[in-house]
């Protein structure tokens, strides 16, 4: 359900997850108030807002956790392209020389960039990887492998380009790792529930007047719901509007092909 609603356009998402549940919320103060009456429910006052004030807190510390943590790792799949590209460009300029098999090295990693670009974004856009791209990092490898077997660059050289094939290697497994999501299902759960509980609790005070109370309970979801779609949007840092996009790596292809 995250995955659906990331991938929708912001003004959907904002539809679905904050005006329709709000409006429905709105509507609940006057059930309620139709069925006990506001005398019954005036006398609930004092108690009910203690322990909506507790329920408040509590459920405001767990949606601040829950933005935090997402913010973070959305903020790891930025650094892990970065890192991507800014490894892929270190071995752009070490691999440099005349040979055929030098030569073929920098081929392999500007058909792996031009894939991760075409094909893995399009892929974790669904939470999945492209095989395309898989192959490609298994030609940079092979490529790299000829050239330090026939000793064509020195061996600190050698070195340092397959330490930063490691660099790329472990940046794309981050970046798909984090492009399936980030918030268990279980937390879900847990903060659809409490979003619930928290503005249901809102329908059992009485107030002497029933706009103003529902005027309330439309403020208190709207908030409530607004975290929600902070969370949902972030969750899949590689789909829908708000996302991480490719920039580093077509700053980095476009850098290869001036022969810069």
């Amino acid at each position: 359900m995250s995955l659906f609603l990331s991938s929708l356009p912001l003004w959907l998402s904002t539809l679905l997850v904050i005006v329709l549940p709000t409006l429905v919320a709105m509507a609940g103060p006057v059930v309620v108030r139709r069925k006990f009456g506001l005398r019954r429910l005036t006398s609930n006052n004092e108690i009910a807002g203690f322990k909506f004030a507790t329920v408040g807190v509590i459920y405001a510390v767990l949606v601040a956790f829950a933005i935090i943590v997402v913010w973070q790792r959305f903020n790891d799949a930025e650094v892990a392209v970065l890192q991507e590209a800014g490894a892929a460009v270190k071995i752009y300029r070490l691999a440099a020389g005349p040979e055929p098999n030098v030569a073929a090295t920098r081929e392999a990693l500007d058909r792996y960039l031009q894939l991760a670009i075409d094909k893995d974004w399009r892929q974790m856009e669904t939470g999945q990887e492209s095989e395309e791209a898989n192959a490609a990092l298994n030609t940079l490898y092979a490529a790299a492998t000829r050239v330090s077997k026939k000793g064509l660059l020195s061996t600190a050289i050698t070195e340092e380009i397959f330490d930063q094939l490691d660099s790329i290697t472990q940046a794309r497994r981050s970046r798909l790792h984090l492009a399936d999501g980030m918030v268990p299902d279980i937390l879900w759960v847990v903060l659809f529930t409490g979003a619930m509980l928290t503005i249901g609790f809102t329908f059992f005070f009485g107030t002497e007047s029933l706009s103003a109370q529902v005027l309330m309970t439309g403020i208190l979801s709207v908030m409530v719901l607004m975290g929600l779609l902070v969370i949902i949007s972030v969750d899949h840092p590689f789909t829908g509007p708000v996302h991480v996009d490719t920039e580093p790596l077509d700053h980095a292809l476009a850098d290869f092909r001036r022969g810069v």
